[in-house]
């Protein structure tokens, strides 16, 4: 992990135009404060995906149609917030499934495994941890019951437009013909409320950026002074972009140790972290096109925010 992390640091800091991975903003103190996020007001993404989970787990389990018994996977299980909803419903009503949550982190999994086992003792649970596609080629192809893939939490709007069609050819090929994905996507919407939602009056958003220069620095003996960075984003309604930066406040150079390396910044220089894509719903037909998937059915909070999208085989 680290020689990899030291690899993208590297590379990303000596660019052009610097950039860092958002996939390196989850430490233990950055996933806590991602938490915070998703507790705020303004941060309506979360809101949003639960009330789909927690009031329409019938019509999707009804819309899925798979005869008995079938798995739901879960791509980056998480805390398991959202989707307890929906296996609460299952287990409620005697529905004969296996749960297959799949995370990379092992810590994260046995939080979820706990809060499962005390709150549905009777669930079928056969957790995974690993990469997602690992998991799905070595397991989900071989067996016979069909799977309902879940991509929630609108992950797929952190990956560029290529990287997003490439992501979904992915899961398209660990998808048996009678699979069906369900995946979470965040809509376009008035500019105003998408922008608050990721530039909080709070900064706790400029703290989650922040931290992961805390973590180079703890990782690899580095010496960013976090008061000389700022952070910045920019909604562009056109595109259905948020574009995440930190901005160095000052022309300074940059040391990490362990690393033997040495940064130079120049005054406002710009290090991009995060792409976060909103959707219409003509782009997210076009996306699932090229990936040789089609749009089953969207099931949308009640203000059309957010909308978990049914996706199966073309």
């Amino acid at each position: 992990m680290n020689k990899t992390f030291a690899n993208d640091i590297i590379e990303g800091l000596t660019a052009q135009d610097k950039y860092l991975s958002s996939k390196y903003f989850y430490d233990a103190n950055g996933s806590k404060i991602f938490q915070e996020i998703m507790h705020m007001p303004e941060y309506y993404l979360t809101d949003s995906e639960f009330e789909i989970l927690s009031l329409q787990p019938k019509q999707i389990i009804d819309t899925v149609n798979f005869k008995e018994p079938f798995n739901i996977v879960e791509l980056g299980a998480g805390d398991g917030f959202k989707t307890f909803k929906l296996l609460e419903y299952l287990v409620n009503n005697d529905i004969d499934f296996h749960y297959v949550p799949i995370d990379i982190c092992q810590g994260a999994m046995n939080s979820l495994l706990e809060r499962l086992k005390e709150r549905l003792p009777s669930l079928s649970i056969h957790p995974r941890v690993g990469d997602y596609f690992e998991v799905l080629s070595k397991e989900n192809l071989q067996t016979n019951i069909p799977s309902l893939l879940l991509f929630l939490g609108s992950n797929i709007g952190n990956y560029a437009k290529e990287e997003a069609k490439d992501l979904l050819r992915l899961l398209n090929q660990n998808m048996k013909p009678q699979d069906k994905l369900l995946l979470g996507m965040d809509l376009k919407k008035n500019p105003i409320t998408i922008q608050k939602a990721y530039d909080d009056a709070q900064n706790i958003t400029k703290r989650f950026n922040l931290n992961l220069l805390h973590r180079i620095n703890t990782t690899f003996d580095g010496d960013f002074k976090i008061d000389d960075f700022d952070f910045y984003c920019h909604y562009n309604p056109t595109n259905g972009e948020v574009r995440s930066y930190m901005v160095s406040l000052r022309k300074q150079t940059v040391v990490l140790n362990k690393l033997n390396k040495s940064f130079n910044f120049d005054y406002n220089e710009l290090i991009w972290t995060e792409v976060s894509k909103k959707y219409d719903f003509e782009e997210i037909e076009a996306l699932a096109k090229h990936s040789n998937l089609k749009v089953e059915k969207h099931f949308l909070d009640c203000k059309h925010y957010f909308s978990d999208v049914l996706l199966v085989k073309a």
